[in-house]
């Protein structure tokens, strides 16, 4: 296949760039700065202009657009910023794709669709969306991929839970912390941790992108949630380390504001739905598998 991709330079594009160029698949990359070999191609979202030869015999484009939330504290700018990340390129993508006749769009979105107040309900792809700055934003960055839909598109919208890497993202910063003892749960620990391993992100990417029955929404997430309570005991076993620590709701309030409910005291219990009924296998079924090879201890797969 030739996969175009958006977004390619960060902590999921560059390892599916190099996953998708290890199985044989061609390669073509959407950069904003100027381009640096034949494999690039310009674009700018912003404004609406996108390098016509990229999109030239491409058989699926996967668009992986998005500033981190995580990044700094939010207020309107920045959140404005992170709908504009998203929203945007994948308008511009989606009309693109439609035009140029491309057969397939992997879109990302997220998992905070669902929304956090969720709690002990489990939710899958047939769940609504729910409230809250995450899920409209999920809401409506996965609505910019209409125009590729009503051309009659094979569009998959990727909700991702937090995947799991010490390159960068959560574990990336919660790493060092735990390593040292400095580990423990985030509010009661009650909430859910939405988790995916690298391994299975990529692996479900690429198994949406050659399964010709996979399209609409499918959450790519671990099969087995977890609370962050778990989530915790389970990185402090991977790290050999003790996880003594109790963070309290309003102090994540007083260091990252609205994030703190939004993004960490708050989480959708999700489930693979899609996935698992379209056959796709997890290399890391559990957290403690998930988190082990994270942290390069396979041999501890609680």
């Amino acid at each position: 296949m030739k996969v175009v991709i958006a977004g390619s330079s960060g902590l999921i594009g560059t390892a599916l760039v190099a996953a998708l160029r290890r199985d044989g698949h061609e390669v073509a990359r959407l950069v904003r700065r100027k381009t640096a070999g034949p494999d690039e191609f310009a674009w700018n979202p912003a404004r609406a202009h996108l390098d016509e030869r990229a999109l030239r015999g491409a058989d699926a484009v996967v668009n992986l657009c998005g500033a981190g939330v995580g990044r700094r504290r939010w207020n309107g700018s920045f959140k404005q910023e992170l709908r504009d990340s998203r929203i945007t390129p994948t308008d511009v993508l989606a009309g693109a794709v439609a035009d140029a006749g491309v057969p397939v769009l992997l879109n990302a979105s997220g998992v905070h669709y669902y929304g956090g107040a969720t709690g002990d309900r489990v939710v899958d792809e047939s769940s609504p969306a729910g409230s809250g700055f995450l899920a409209a934003l999920c809401r409506d960055w996965e609505k910019a991929t209409e125009p590729a839909t009503a051309a009659g598109v094979r569009t998959v919208l990727l909700r991702s839970a937090v995947v799991l890497s010490r390159a960068g993202g959560l574990l990336g910063m919660l790493h060092p912390l735990y390593a040292v003892g400095l580990g423990g749960r985030l509010g009661n620990g009650r909430q859910y941790t939405p988790w995916i391993s690298m391994a299975d992100e990529i692996g479900a990417i690429v198994f949406a992108l050659t399964h010709d029955t996979m399209s609409g929404p499918i959450n790519v997430v671990g099969p087995a949630p977890v609370t962050n309570a778990e989530f915790s005991r389970a990185l402090g076993r991977a790290l050999h380390r003790p996880t003594p620590l109790v963070i309290p709701a309003f102090a994540l309030h007083a260091l990252v504001g609205e994030m703190a409910r939004e993004a960490i005291l708050h989480g959708p219990r999700a489930i693979p739905t899609a996935l698992e009924e379209a056959g796709y296998q997890f290399h890391h079924p559990t957290i403690g598998a998930a988190l082990a090879a994270a942290v390069g201890r396979p041999g501890d797969v609680r």
